[in-house]
């Protein structure tokens, strides 16, 4: 009985487009375990993204928009002889990934007054388009990384 080891797991797509991001999008979306619940609303804002842009299948617009929204650069605290210094660090594929997610959910769950597929369709159309409160989050990050570019000697 071998253990299963990271190499060996199967990664799996979701099981309409048989994408590892939508995957692990819907997972991130989940809440209470209920992941019938969070496949239904992004589907169904995937559906309402099919009829904002026509020209482009949704998935590809899903990942535009993650693509449009992830950070090539951040800052990060450090302390060099007894001061705080915010020092700007390139972000590792995996974390981008990660914070996009993370900040277009986040826009989505401060939105109020809608059904969360419509308010998740709207995030996703307005980060395509680079505009909307998750591409904000980001250029405010590299805003904030420029404006720190001074201290870029103290990364390691």
């Amino acid at each position: 009985m071998g253990r299963i080891t990271a190499s060996k797991k199967q990664l799996k797509g979701d099981p309409v487009y048989d994408s590892l991001l939508a995957s692990k999008f819907i997972n991130c979306l989940m809440w209470d375990g209920k992941k019938s619940a969070s496949r239904k609303i992004f589907y169904d804002a995937l559906d309402l993204l099919a009829k904002k842009v026509s020209d482009v299948s949704p998935i590809e617009v899903f990942t535009q928009a993650l693509e449009n929204v992830k950070p090539a650069i951040e800052v990060r605290s450090k302390r060099v002889g007894g001061a705080s210094y915010q020092v700007p660090m390139p972000v590792r594929a995996n974390r981008a990934q990660s914070l996009s997610i993370r900040w277009i959910l986040m826009a989505v769950r401060d939105k109020k007054g809608q059904p969360t597929a419509q308010k998740l369709a709207a995030e996703l159309f307005d980060a395509y388009n680079k505009q909307g409160v998750a591409y904000t989050k980001r250029e405010n990050v590299h805003r904030m990384a420029e404006a720190n570019k001074a201290f870029a000697h103290f990364a390691n």
